[in-house]
């Protein structure tokens, strides 16, 4: 029971990543923009969090600057897309090689620095609680953000008149331009405020959920997100189940290690990246499901006047 409770506190942690991220990125294909860029903007992320604690030793300054050197960069990639009209593919790859290069090369300082311990997090009375308890509330509040995020996502997205017109862009920005909607500007909002869900992605790696910076330590996770979107068919509820599933995957290697099964550990390694294209290979049998569900005009520039 005590492994089981175990796992389970680690899918969670593991999942968080993938969810944040995967929100992120699902806001901007609801505007219509298709971000490659995830890998890089976490990474980027990652190391800016890590060396803001390093310097001030506070994790909420650490997330923080995450978050903002996610924005910005997701800000840069908005302006090449939507104001100068670059390749959206393209333009993503090219800012995932930018953010690896970057970070790289800023976290040479920091590969040995280490961070300063953290007090344990746990809801108090229901940490105590068998099984439960260590599986669910002693988590790090990112965790519940996580959670809290996705409701309200949801609610954004269907009740809200700002997240309608944000769908209205996604569906037809012609359409929405001509009801008088920003529509450049409605995108960038979207882009940089999933930019920072990134970027918070990004940095709860390197400050949290595996405290030191190594380069490329993302490792895949920000295009495992952007597989996310299209296995939950753009619905936030679909991303978080999502997220928690592949973080199961990803904690089941360790496991399986832990009891001594006898799998070479490069196969274990493999089985998140598996699972994702065995998910996407089954999600692609059915294209009319996925063009159902898809924003109309992801992936599509739009140009005023035009």
């Amino acid at each position: 029971m005590d492994a089981l409770a175990l796992l389970l506190a680690a899918t969670l942690s593991a999942g968080t990543v993938l969810a944040l991220a995967a929100l992120g990125l699902l806001i901007n294909e609801k505007a219509g923009i298709v971000n490659l860029g995830a890998e890089g903007l976490m990474l980027c992320a990652a190391i800016a969090g890590f060396a803001t604690v390093v310097h001030t030793g506070n994790g909420w300054l650490g997330l923080a600057a995450g978050m903002a050197a996610g924005a910005l960069l997701a800000a840069l990639f908005g302006l090449l897309v939507i104001w100068l009209g670059t390749n959206q593919y393209a333009t993503g790859l090219a800012l995932s090689l930018f953010g690896a290069g970057l970070s790289a090369f800023a976290g040479i300082a920091y590969v040995k620095e280490k961070l300063p311990e953290q007090a344990p997090f746990s809801v108090p009375f229901l940490a105590d609680i068998p099984l439960l308890g260590v599986a669910l509330f002693r988590q790090h509040p990112v965790v519940y953000l996580a959670m809290a995020t996705t409701a309200g996502l949801i609610w954004f997205l269907a009740r809200s008149r700002a997240g309608l017109v944000l769908r209205a862009v996604g569906e037809s920005a012609e359409s929405a331009h001509a009801l008088g909607y920003p529509v450049r500007r409605i995108r960038l909002a979207a882009v940089m405020a999933g930019g920072a869900l990134c970027g918070l992605a990004g940095a709860y790696v390197s400050t949290v959920y595996t405290p030191l910076w190594v380069e490329g330590m993302i490792a895949g996770k920000g295009w495992i997100a952007l597989a996310l979107t299209t296995f939950a068919t753009w619905r936030p509820a679909r991303v978080l189940l999502g997220a928690y599933l592949f973080g199961g995957v990803t904690m089941l290697q360790f496991q399986l290690q832990s009891m001594g099964v006898e799998v070479p550990t490069q196969l274990l390694t493999m089985l998140p990246y598996l699972a994702t294209i065995l998910v996407l290979v089954l999600i692609s049998r059915n294209p009319v499901w996925i063009r159902v569900n898809m924003p109309s005009s992801l992936g599509k520039p739009f140009f005023p006047g035009s």
